[in-house]
């Protein structure tokens, strides 16, 4: 992934954080001899106040030259399940190394300038990541890879569905997500179970292309009389029968 804060997209589809939290996380969140990040707070999207002494004449006060924040950066997460340690695959420890070193050359060059937020995820000043701003490097990045037009949401959905269809135990992926309850596991259940199934069709298109309706009712049955060609049947190894070598033609088995 090239750009800058490329890491953020790897987060987001590894491990599924939402936006909020992505956004709202510190290095010292981050334990990377260890492998584990922890979920916090969540980034919050800033309000302004006016703080001009005579009307500037712009409209709202995030326009106005000398704005006050009045929202606070971050908030911390409000539920139990929100708050949680994420173990980090080695390939992600990786890409967080590569970026934190990125950063430190950020650092440099911004020199005064630079913020200090200790954020993960920061501007080229050190400052937090407006809401807005990452939404639309997501969508850049969506045309830029040539892929169909998608929210940012469903980097969250990907991550969420690729657990699932790995076997993860879904109280394991619940605690991953920061799922409140089991029945968000449920809504996946359509997306796994097809995805399964197209695995298997392209399995059996692969080792079973061109065998026979006949063949293909006696593997269905259980009968012992088919198998795939190229290969002993297991009846034949165990009784210490001889085997031929065979070859395969689209609609029929030839022994040669």
């Amino acid at each position: 992934m090239a750009g800058r804060n490329s890491a953020r997209w790897a987060v987001a589809l590894a491990l599924g954080l939402r936006q909020g939290e992505a956004l709202g996380l510190r290095w010292s969140d981050v334990d990377l001899d260890a492998g584990t990040l922890t979920v916090r707070r969540g980034r919050q999207r800033p309000r302004w106040e006016h703080g001009c002494r005579s009307p500037c004449g712009r409209k709202h006060g995030g326009h106005c030259p000398d704005r006050r924040q009045i929202r606070a950066d971050t908030a911390d997460t409000k539920s139990r399940a929100g708050r949680r340690s994420i173990g980090l695959p080695d390939e992600l420890v990786a890409l967080l190394r590569k970026h934190r070193d990125e950063q430190d050359q950020e650092r440099v060059t911004a020199a005064q300038l630079w913020q200090g937020g200790d954020w993960l995820f920061a501007t080229p000043t050190g400052g937090p990541v407006n809401a807005r701003t990452d939404y639309d490097e997501w969508k850049r990045l969506l045309r830029l890879a040539g892929l169909r037009d998608g929210r940012l949401h469903d980097a969250r959905h990907t991550a969420a569905t690729v657990l699932l269809i790995l076997g993860v135990a879904e109280r394991a992926v619940m605690g991953i997500m920061g799922w409140s309850n089991l029945a968000m596991a449920t809504r996946y259940q359509h997306l796994t179970t097809q995805v399964r199934r197209d695995i298997a069709r392209r399995v059996g298109g692969l080792l079973w292309s061109g065998t026979t309706d006949a063949e293909r009712v006696g593997r269905d049955s259980g009968s012992s009389g088919w198998w795939p060609v190229g290969t002993a049947h297991p009846m034949q190894l165990a009784s210490g029968a001889p085997t031929s070598r065979t070859t395969f033609t689209p609609r029929r088995q030839v022994s040669i």
